[in-house]
């Protein structure tokens, strides 16, 4: 992640609570630490930031609470011996 949306997304860690509280279930615009707007689709969102911001520039994040929506995980038959 390069270091601007990494201070967004941590704007997001860091105000998750309170966002969620106003936000749940919705996609959000985070550029410049502070929420550009919020839709009902990542598509949504993706297209306003496109054409209000430089693609690159801003962060598209789904607020719920926990970190289920910004965790992922990877399953893989594969064995690794050491």
């Amino acid at each position: 992640m390069n270091s601007l949306l990494e201070k967004e997304f941590n704007y997001y860690l860091e105000n998750q609570d309170e966002l969620v509280k106003k936000y749940n279930g919705r996609f959000l615009i985070i550029k410049d630490e502070k929420i550009q707007g919020d839709f009902d689709t990542q598509l949504d969102a993706y297209h306003y930031g496109k054409e209000h911001f430089e693609l690159g520039t801003f962060l598209i994040q789904f607020c719920a609470p926990g970190n289920v929506n910004y965790t992922q995980s990877f399953h893989s038959r594969v064995s690794f011996n050491t």
